[in-house]
């Protein structure tokens, strides 16, 4: 679990400093962070998900690596909700 908070914590890191990013450099910081979330992190969240064969990232019930996915999902779905037709297990 601690290790995929973690990693959720790095990757919320990424999406927060886009708001102070300066104009010049958002389109930039935003395609970054997109291809980081998809290559990097989803990619990693889907697989977990599917070899696991359960609804959760870690065991059989609801855990703190869940509910931060779940808010990390809720940001992405605002920026590039087409993202998730890639990731049916995060959806």
């Amino acid at each position: 679990i601690d290790m995929y908070v973690e990693g959720m914590f790095d990757l919320n890191e990424l999406l927060m400093t886009y708001e102070i990013q300066p104009a010049d450099k958002k389109e930039q910081h935003f395609a970054n962070m997109m291809d980081k979330t998809e290559s990097r992190y989803f990619s990693v969240f889907e697989k977990v998900l599917k070899d696991h064969g359960k609804d959760f990232l870690v065991g059989n019930q609801l855990s703190r690596a869940d509910v931060q996915l779940l808010e990390i999902i809720l940001m992405i779905e605002e920026w590039k909700p087409e993202m998730f037709a890639k990731f049916p297990l995060l959806q």
